[in-house]
């Protein structure tokens, strides 16, 4: 069976702040994911919105990543032997973290319309992956048609922060993987729960926040799993693997020493 990867989610949780980026990079490698991802944008380029009222806008500039900022968390990643992914919001990004030797990002759910950004992404990076919450079915399947799938892997999301039980909507996940055959999960369900169901349904690509503290500021610290919960993640994964592990319709070798000796052991029922 093919391997399920771990993304931790690590995003904007470090705000701004690389020796705790890096930290969260350590943490997460030593605890099972494979893979660390962040957001990459430029507040200059964010729109006028309630964001400006509200303080978002001064937070969304402390936690921007500079190009150097990519390359130090990229060597972190390697060094800790995980793989470096980031999402992107805007073509200017596109450039930057291809001109660094990005070769896999991400397509946040709230990109999903922006076709020319996705289009663009499908050309330059060996692998695209795209989360699909806040979109239409309609949507979804526009882009199936307007985009080269071979290297796109669609993720189920629902975008809602943190999301209850009763609206993650996991069976959408089996009609993704129908429409595209192998699909992955980004949850905002505050627990592992989740990503437990999206292995058991066939997620390849398991996606969680992440933080080492739920106590940090700001928002997604608030609903991140922790350490100890990425590690649980990582043991079910191995054993789900396990368990899947086809041995055929006979007993197994474990098996040999009850058939022989133990069946019929009290008695033989006479007729």
């Amino acid at each position: 069976m093919k391997k399920i990867k771990i993304i931790a989610e690590i995003g904007w949780n470090h705000m701004g702040n690389m020796e705790l980026a890096k930290n969260m990079i350590k943490s997460a490698s030593i605890n099972g994911a494979d893979i660390c991802k962040f957001q990459t944008w430029s507040e200059k380029k964010l729109k006028k919105g309630p964001w400006d009222n509200d303080g978002r806008r001064e937070i969304y500039k402390k936690a921007q990543l500079s190009e150097q900022d990519h390359m130090s968390l990229l060597s972190e990643c390697s060094k800790s032997n995980v793989e470096f992914l980031t999402s992107i919001f805007d073509i200017e990004s596109i450039n930057m973290l291809e001109n660094i030797g990005i070769k896999t990002i991400k397509i946040p759910s709230h990109e999903i319309y922006n076709i020319n950004l996705i289009q663009l992404a499908c050309k330059k990076f060996n692998q695209v992956y795209i989360s699909a919450g806040a979109a239409k079915w309609e949507e979804i399947i526009f882009l199936k048609k307007n985009i080269p799938t071979e290297n796109v892997l669609f993720l189920h999301c629902v975008s809602s922060y943190p999301c209850p039980p009763d609206i993650l909507n996991m069976p959408k996940l089996l009609r993704l993987k129908e429409e595209f055959g192998e699909v992955g999960y980004s949850g905002h369900f505050q627990g592992i729960d989740d990503a437990l169901v999206a292995i058991c349904y066939g997620a390849k690509i398991i996606e969680k926040h992440f933080t080492i503290d739920n106590d940090l500021p700001g928002r997604d610290n608030k609903f991140a799993i922790l350490p100890t919960d990425l590690k649980k993640i990582s043991n079910f994964r191995s054993n789900f693997l396990n368990m899947m592990i086809n041995q055929g319709l006979d007993l197994q070798k474990s098996e040999y020493d009850i058939y022989k000796n133990y069946r019929g052991r009290w008695s033989k029922d006479e007729k």
